[in-house]
C-alpha cells in the first residue's frame, strides 16, 4: 500500500493531448519520514507504519513526543495500517506515485459554522401560499407529539446545527502529475479542505 501526506495548495487545469481539460487539486508534500514501524508479531499486535510530516519547533514538543522521536521534529504525525515493510528513518515522497494511480484521499473539509436546515441538508423550506408568511426556510414538523417517535425528537432527525468540519473521502482519484523536484502531486477532481489543510492519500 503506497500513502503520502500533503497540505492542500489550489486547484488547477491540466491539459491532455487530445485537448480535454481535466480540473485538479495541487498538493505540496514534503518528504515525510518513518518514525515507528509496529508489527502483527510484537507488543502492538497489528502491522503499521507511522510517519512524521511538516516542521515544527523542537521546544514545543512534550517530553514524551520529542524522546518518541529522539531528536526530530514533525508537526504531524500519523500512522498508516499497512503489512509492507519500511525501514525506520526511511522518506516517503510524492515519486511514490506515478501518473494514473487511482487513490483515496481522506480531508477536514471546511467549517461552515452554524446553519440552517436549507443550507446543511438541502430542506427546500415551505411554499409562499395559503397564509404563510416567514417559512422559506423552516425546518417543519420534527414529530414530537405522538406517533413513530414516540411523544419525542427521534434520534438523528435532520435539524439546524454546525455545519462542516466534518473528516471526508472522496474515492476514485488519479494522479494527474508528479513533480518531485517542487514536491507537488497533482490529483484529479475537488478535495475536501481549506488551503493549508492537511490529506491523505492512499493508493486505492
Amino acid at each position: 500500500m503506497k500513502f503520502l501526506l500533503a497540505r492542500k495548495e489550489r486547484m488547477t487545469q491540466i491539459f491532455t493531448d487530445d485537448g480535454r481539460s481535466l480540473a485538479g487539486t495541487v498538493l505540496s508534500a514534503t518528504p515525510s519520514v518513518v518514525t515507528q514501524v509496529k508489527a502483527k508479531e510484537g507488543k502492538d499486535g497489528y502491522a503499521a507504519v507511522q510517519v512524521g510530516f511538516g516542521a515544527r519547533r523542537a521546544k514545543n514538543l512534550s517530553k514524551p513526543v520529542a524522546g518518541h522521536l529522539k531528536g526530530k521534529s514533525f508537526s504531524v504525525l500519523k500512522e498508516f495500517r499497512t503489512d509492507d515493510a519500511h525501514e525506520l528513518g526511511a522518506e516517503i515522497s510524492v515519486d511514490t506515485f506515478a501518473v494514473g494511480d487511482e487513490v483515496v484521499v481522506s480531508g477536514t473539509s471546511k467549517g461552515r459554522g452554524f446553519a440552517g436546515v436549507v443550507k446543511r441538508h438541502g430542506f427546500h423550506g415551505g411554499r409562499r401560499s395559503h397564509g404563510q408568511k416567514h417559512s422559506e426556510r423552516e425546518p417543519g414538523s420534527i414529530g414530537g407529539s405522538g406517533g413513530r417517535a414516540g411523544g419525542r425528537v427521534a434520534k438523528g432527525m435532520r435539524m439546524a446545527g454546525r455545519m462542516g468540519g466534518d473528516r471526508v473521502t472522496v474515492k476514485s482519484l488519479k494522479v494527474l502529475a508528479v513533480d518531485a523536484a517542487a514536491n507537488q502531486i497533482i490529483i484529479s477532481g475537488a478535495i475536501p479542505g481549506a488551503r493549508g489543510s492537511l490529506v491523505e492519500i492512499v493508493s486505492a
